[in-house]
């Protein structure tokens, strides 16, 4: 009992430390963040200390076991090394936003005619125009002198209809004979078109909210800033979450970088542009010649080229902007295969991290790759260790005992998961996070070693959109790698437990069982992802706001550009399937009457039905539809998921892995 105590004191003594230390500070101090990092880097040295000196060192060089034992601790090396810098970065964080109110103060105090002329460029190539039009129609509608202001939709598609659409509502729609560099070349070129000030970017699938231009410009009144970024939010929910069935209860995958890391870089100065949801200083951009069209990704160049000029990005965490996740698992891959491709290509580059000219040596580490270099592999060796242990006997450390084992890594595991608990409450799983990540190693992992091998060659690849999914399509690639390491897995314990058939007895099983075992219900969850579920290709917000149907006062609940749903008494009755749907600033809409229905919550203690809800459909043209479109998509409504419900996520994920199986 004493030595079982013994064991577990380093466990305990992390525990202790967060329920007495963190779990009663504020995330958001300073120093706070600087303990419990370094107490989290602490309990990472003393654990690699050990594993060096007691489980590698001792080990003799018995053959192809002793190289085996090397490439676990080289890839435990590399893990770790993420881990420091990404305690470094946690360490700090900054809110910007009362210094962008008392900068707006001083900013915006001048007479109209002082203010900074703005460009707002929207780069497209394949959109439909139900995608394009909320970017277009919110970029006109921005809140900043219209003299001042000019929207430039830059079209590689070369499309007339984009044209008449553009002419119509007062943006200037530019082309150019030829498509080269992508999205970069495109944007140079909407440079040689236009003259402002600063130049904000919007991804074609993004609208700016109105106030987007009053709180990012007055960071420009410092003349070192070249770029302000605000974070991107989603009015979709993405395939992970869908595929999940985790909609309402679970953020999208994007909500840590943005919430978290993103605010945490800039406290080092060392934030980066992501491209849209930006704007930059002209004369930043001039300095750096254009848009550097050497990398994939341009955004994440055009940082490292500014800082080489000494300008300096800046983050805003507030929400400014609101856009389209990858609407499935094809997007999903284009995006991040695209994002991996590119940060491996700055090691390439003159103005890269490695040798880019003015960067400080804090500079140059914090932006190399090594999140894409690191967590793939890693992910995959996880799943490996315990297969290649139960079928090969082959053991990842010199093993002593389990205590040994239990006593320093129980202890790391420990603080790293309660740090992440404490310091992303609301953004952080392990096992969900976990799974995640193990679905997208079978597909990144390639992505990586080729982009180390052959870094440059590969074109550009537009993320679709406006495509949504199809019912019955699945990942069978990553499925079908998933399910070997599954039966690998499971096979390997099996044989290990029958004494006729075990290839394997020593003091690291009991290790290697609950390993594998959690490895299994880390790779049924990633399993989950690769079925797609259908999604609707429009985007419903809610809402509780008074509407009136053929005069009949109601609260609308819903609304979406071609759909209502309005709560009304019960015992309303309406004489047709056409009535007519009266909102606020609206003209009165002609909708079709589809459907009624009831909802179990609106039941009264009678039993009686209290209201029941009407579903109006309708269709928006010209006008009305645009400021149908400036009222939802421009900062009166989000699709926030306030805080992870994890109780929910689990019975979700345990009822959904439960139906797969039985549907298989």
């Amino acid at each position: 009992m004493v030595q079982s105590l013994l064991v577990l004191a380093p466990t305990f003594a992390v525990i202790a430390f967060f329920l007495i230390g963190p779990f009663n500070w504020s995330r958001r101090q300073t120093w706070t963040r600087a303990v419990t990092c370094a107490f989290v880097a602490a309990a990472a040295t003393r654990y690699m200390i050990w594993r060096l000196t007691e489980t590698v060192l001792p080990y003799p060089n018995d053959g192809a076991n002793f190289y085996w034992v090397w490439f676990i601790f080289i890839v435990e090396l590399l893990a770790v090394s993420e881990v420091f810098l990404f305690l470094i970065l946690m360490s700090r964080h900054v809110d910007r936003s009362a210094e962008a109110d008392r900068l707006a103060r001083v900013f915006f105090h001048r007479q109209q005619s002082e203010l900074p002329t703005v460009d707002v460029f929207i780069p497209t190539y394949n959109e439909p125009l139900d995608v394009l039009e909320r970017t277009i129609v919110g970029a006109l509608a921005l809140d900043y002198p219209k003299d001042k202001l000019r929207v430039y939709v830059l079209d590689d598609g070369r499309r007339d209809w984009l044209r008449n659409y553009c002419e119509h509502h007062g943006a200037v729609h530019v082309i150019r004979p030829d498509n080269a560099h992508a999205k970069a070349g495109n944007m140079n070129n909407g440079l040689r078109v236009s003259s402002g000030d600063f130049v904000a970017i919007f991804d074609a699938d993004f609208v700016p909210y109105r106030h987007f231009l009053r709180r990012t410009l007055p960071f420009f009144s410092d003349s070192t800033i070249g770029i302000v970024q605000t974070p991107q939010h989603f009015f979709n929910v993405d395939p992970v979450q869908s595929n999940l069935g985790l909609e309402n209860i679970w953020p999208d995958e994007q909500r840590l970088f943005f919430d978290e890391i993103a605010p945490s870089r800039d406290g080092w100065d060392v934030s980066f542009c992501c491209g849209s949801c930006s704007i930059a200083r002209r004369k930043a951009v001039e300095a750096i010649d254009g848009f550097p069209t050497e990398s994939i990704t341009e955004d994440l160049l055009t940082t490292l080229s500014m800082l080489n000029k000494g300008y300096k990005t800046r983050y805003l965490n507030e929400r400014l902007s609101m856009g389209l996740a990858a609407e499935n698992l094809t997007g999903y891959f284009v995006q991040r295969e695209r994002w991996c491709q590119g940060g491996i290509q700055t090691l390439y580059l003159h103005n890269g991290p490695l040798r880019g000219p003015g960067l400080s040596l804090f500079q140059r580490i914090m932006f190399l790759p090594m999140s894409w270099l690191v967590q793939y592999l890693v992910r995959l060796t996880v799943l490996i260790v315990p297969i290649a242990y139960f079928w090969f006997g082959a053991l990842p450390l010199h093993f002593t005992e389990v205590a040994d084992y239990v006593s320093h890594q129980v202890p790391l595991l420990a603080a790293y998961f309660l740090l992440m608990l404490w310091i992303t409450p609301t953004r952080y799983l392990p096992v969900v996070s976990s799974a995640v990540g193990t679905f997208g190693a079978f597909r990144m992992l390639p992505t990586v070693i080729s982009s180390l091998v052959r870094p440059f060659g590969k074109p550009f690849k537009v993320t679709p959109k406006g495509s949504g999914n199809e019912e019955g399509v699945f990942d069978a690639y990553t499925f079908t790698w998933i399910a070997g390491f599954i039966v690998a897995t499971a096979l390997g314990i099996v044989i290990n437990i029958v004494p006729e058939t075990t290839r394997i007895q020593g003091a690291f099983s009991p290790i290697a069982a609950l390993w594998a075992g959690i490895n299994i219900m880390v790779l049924v969850i990633a399993s989950l992802i690769c079925f797609e579920k259908p999604r609707r290709l429009f985007q419903a917000f809610k809402l509780d706001e008074a509407a009136n149907v053929d005069g009949s006062p109601g609260r609308l609940v819903s609304l979406s550009l071609e759909k209502a749903v309005i709560a009304v008494p019960t015992e309303t009755r309406f004489q047709s399937t056409r009535v007519r749907l009266a909102l606020d600033g609206f003209e009165p809409i002609e909708a079709e009457l589809r459907q009624a229905t009831q909802r179990r919550g609106d039941i009264s203690r009678s039993g009686d039905m209290r209201r029941y809800y009407l579903h109006l459909h309708f269709d928006l043209n010209g006008v009305e539809r645009d400021k149908m479109i400036v009222k939802l998509y421009t900062g009166r409504y989000s699709q926030d998921i306030p805080d992870i419900d994890k109780v929910a996520v689990s019975v979700n994920l345990l009822l959904r892995a439960f139906g797969r199986t039985r549907t298989a």
